[in-house]
């Protein structure tokens, strides 16, 4: 048979022999059937299902379709939907954990959900808030994004971990410049000074009614060469703005703003705005600059509170100010965690503080290290080892004790059955006095542990 006949000027290729007819392989009989797509095969053909499946995912944004879907086509969208659809679109519609453990992770390299509930949903709304909140810079950022992302976020938001605050980009006039503008500006130089020191919390505390938890700091990170003091500044304008803020947060229990050089005049503000708060325990204040006028307002939230665990770590009260506190203490029954390290109280304020102990029956931890405290205020110390029965931890670490001071609390741990921790590092106390005070406390933690498996078992 001939390979190809010749009709008139075109050249016609012979047909095959039967045992070579196979239409995937002619390209003859394939150009028939299939369009110019050559990419297109009859050996790959989507059902008609999972064709309609792809056409809800590639239209979500636009037109979402879930709840309608049988659970194992609503299972199979979620799988399949990118992490880079608008909020407006997903935060009330998907609660999958699935989608929103996938969201976190592409944008997080670390995720923890047992910090956030056990879920994924509340970890990425926690986290991109507070993204937000970290990046905004007074007069340049649209605070409306921040609204709008509280609002749709607001069932979800239980903890705000707040690591920076930007300030204003705007440089400060130096007042020899104020001075020599002031004839040609007039009083155009107020419109040049910023609406905002910071970010004003109190824009989206409406949203935020189930946040429990606050964590503050008026600083910036990662400034590197570019540092100065004015990034780290908590000012009058910022400390109105916060305490009315904190009115609004009613389920408010947890409240820390460390490192932001807050003063009396500021903490006294921001106390007025806690008082009278069952739900509120737990106040961290810790690396600031309160003295005594700031210690007597915290004294007064202790009698008009639930606070159960107070944190002055590194600040400046003094012994009027420990005094204060103490008064508080012989009143206060619920407060069970005391931090004053790296404080000034001296022998006054930690004599005042012992004898309070004599009297309070709920405080378990105390930790009144660096203080400048001596032996007058260990032998106070020793009497309520003896006595009180509700401490657990005592840390009176780096302050001169003494020998003397060392054997009087020896003396008094000997009686003491209850205390499980007691702190004398860098004390003076002696080889011999510190021996003896670790024997009793080993012998009080296996009696604990052996207390705690019975009433477990």
């Amino acid at each position: 048979m001939p390979d190809s006949q010749v009709l008139g000027n075109i050249s016609i290729p012979a047909p095959l022999p039967p045992q070579q007819r196979n239409a995937a392989s002619d390209p003859r009989k394939m150009r028939r059937i299939i369009t110019e797509d050559y990419s297109w095969s009859l050996a790959i053909i989507a059902p008609l299902t999972d064709l309609c499946l792809q056409h809800i995912v590639h239209n979500f944004e636009h037109n979402p379709i879930l709840e309608e879907l049988p659970p194992e086509h609503r299972s199979t969208v979620l799988d399949r939907l990118p992490t880079s659809l608008p909020l407006p679109v997903t935060a009330t519609l998907i609660s999958h954990e699935d989608y929103w453990r996938r969201c976190c992770t592409k944008r997080w390299p670390t995720c923890d959900i047992s910090h956030y509930g056990f879920s994924w949903k509340r970890l990425f709304f926690e986290r991109h808030l507070q993204n937000l909140i970290e990046n905004f810079i007074p007069d340049l950022t649209d605070p409306g994004s921040i609204r709008d992302t509280a609002e749709l976020s607001k069932n979800y938001i239980r903890r705000l971990e707040i690591q920076q605050l930007f300030p204003p980009v705007k440089v400060e006039m130096r007042k020899e410049d104020e001075a020599d503008d002031v004839s040609d500006s007039g009083s155009d130089a107020a419109g040049d000074l910023p609406s905002l020191d910071h970010f004003d919390l109190s824009l989206i505390a409406d949203s935020l009614c189930d946040l429990e938890e606050l964590h503050l700091v008026y600083g910036v990170r990662g400034c590197g060469m570019n540092f100065e003091w004015n990034l780290f500044r908590f000012t009058d304008q910022d400390c109105m703005l916060l305490a009315k803020a904190l009115k609004t947060l009613k389920s408010l229990k947890v409240f820390r703003l460390h490192r932001s050089k807050v003063d009396d005049d500021k903490v006294r503000v921001l106390i007025r705005s806690l008082l009278d708060r069952p739900s509120f325990v737990h106040l961290d204040l810790s690396h600031n600059q309160i003295s005594d006028r700031g210690a007597r307002a915290v004294g007064k939230l202790l009698n008009q509170s639930q606070l159960q665990v107070l944190n002055l770590c590194n600040n400046n009260v003094r012994p009027h100010g420990a005094q204060a506190i103490a008064h508080a203490l012989t009143k206060n029954s619920t407060l069970q965690i005391l931090n004053l390290r790296l404080n000034h109280i001296g022998d006054e304020g930690g004599q005042a503080l012992c004898n309070a102990l004599q009297q309070n029956t709920s405080l378990q931890k105390i930790h009144i290290g660096s203080n400048e405290l001596s032996e007058p205020t260990a032998t106070v110390l020793a009497q309520v080892l003896s006595q009180n029965t509700s401490l657990r931890s005592v840390n009176i670490s780096c302050n001169r004790i003494g020998l003397d001071g060392g054997k009087q609390l020896l003396e008094g741990m000997t009686e003491n059955k209850t205390m499980l921790e007691l702190d004398l590092r860098l004390t003076d106390v002696g080889q011999e006095s510190e021996f003896y005070i670790n024997q009793v406390l080993r012998g009080n933690q296996e009696s604990a542990r052996v207390q705690q498996k019975q009433l477990s078992t």
